[in-house]
C-alpha cells in the first residue's frame, strides 16, 4: 500500500501557475520529461522566476522568459543570455511537438551540438497555421513524421514544426491562451523585448 502510493505520487501531473501583470497562465509539465520537469519545479519553489519578465516575445512564433538578468532589467539592456548556471540534457520524445501552447526549453545555438537546454529560459509557442504541403517539407528535413492527429493540430491551431527535434519540449499550457496571444502582439523594440514589462510576479507549482 505505502510503495503505491508512492508510486502514484511520483507520477503526480505537476501544474505551473504563472502571475503576470498582464493575466494569469497555468501550464502542466510532462512526466515524460522528468529532468526538465523537476528542475522547473525546484526553480519555481526557490523564487527563482519571480520578478523576471517575458524578455522576447514574437508574433506567430512565441514568448520567451526565465533569464534571471531581466529583473528590473533597464530598458535596452540585452537579454537571453542569463540562467544558473548550468544546463539539462536534451529530452526529446516522440510525440511531444510544438504545437500552439508547448512550453519548451531556449537553448544556446551555436556550439552546442547535443542541444543541451538552458537551466532556466523557457519559450511558450504562439505559433501559426501550416498547410500539409509545408509539413510534408518539415518531415523530409527533419526525418520526423507527424500523425494525422498532430498535423490537424497544426492546421487548425498551429504551431511551429520547424523546431521539433532541436529543442526539447516539456510541457504544454491549459489556461490563458488569451494572455499568451495578447503577450506575443505587445508593441515591442529591436530585440523583440516588449516596451512595456510583461513580468512574472509569482511563479508557483501545484
Amino acid at each position: 500500500m505505502i510503495a503505491g502510493t508512492l508510486f502514484s505520487f511520483a507520477q503526480k501531473e505537476r501544474k505551473v501557475i504563472i502571475k503576470t501583470n498582464h493575466g494569469k497562465i497555468i501550464m502542466k509539465l510532462y512526466n515524460e520529461t522528468p529532468q526538465h520537469r523537476d528542475n522547473f519545479v525546484k526553480l519555481a519553489k526557490d523564487g527563482f522566476y519571480n520578478g523576471t519578465i517575458f524578455h522576447r516575445v514574437i508574433p506567430e512564433f512565441m514568448i520567451q522568459g526565465g533569464d534571471p538578468d531581466s529583473k528590473e532589467a533597464k530598458k535596452g539592456a540585452p537579454l537571453g543570455k542569463g540562467g544558473p548556471g548550468y544546463k539539462i540534457p536534451a529530452e526529446f520524445v516522440e510525440g511531444l511537438v510544438h504545437k500552439k501552447g508547448a512550453l519548451a526549453a531556449a537553448r544556446q545555438g551555436q556550439g552546442n551540438p547535443e542541444k543541451k537546454s538552458s537551466g532556466s529560459q523557457f519559450y511558450i509557442v504562439v505559433g501559426k497555421q501550416f498547410s500539409d504541403s509545408e509539413l510534408d517539407n518539415f518531415e523530409k528535413k527533419s526525418g520526423m513524421k507527424y500523425t494525422d492527429e498532430q498535423r490537424e493540430i497544426f492546421k487548425t491551431d498551429g504551431g511551429t514544426p520547424h523546431l521539433d527535434g532541436g529543442y526539447t519540449v516539456f510541457g504544454e499550457l491549459v489556461k490563458g491562451m488569451e494572455v499568451i496571444d495578447k503577450i506575443a502582439m505587445m508593441p515591442a523594440d529591436g530585440r523583440n523585448r516588449p516596451n512595456e514589462d510583461v513580468i512574472m510576479l509569482k511563479v508557483k507549482v501545484k
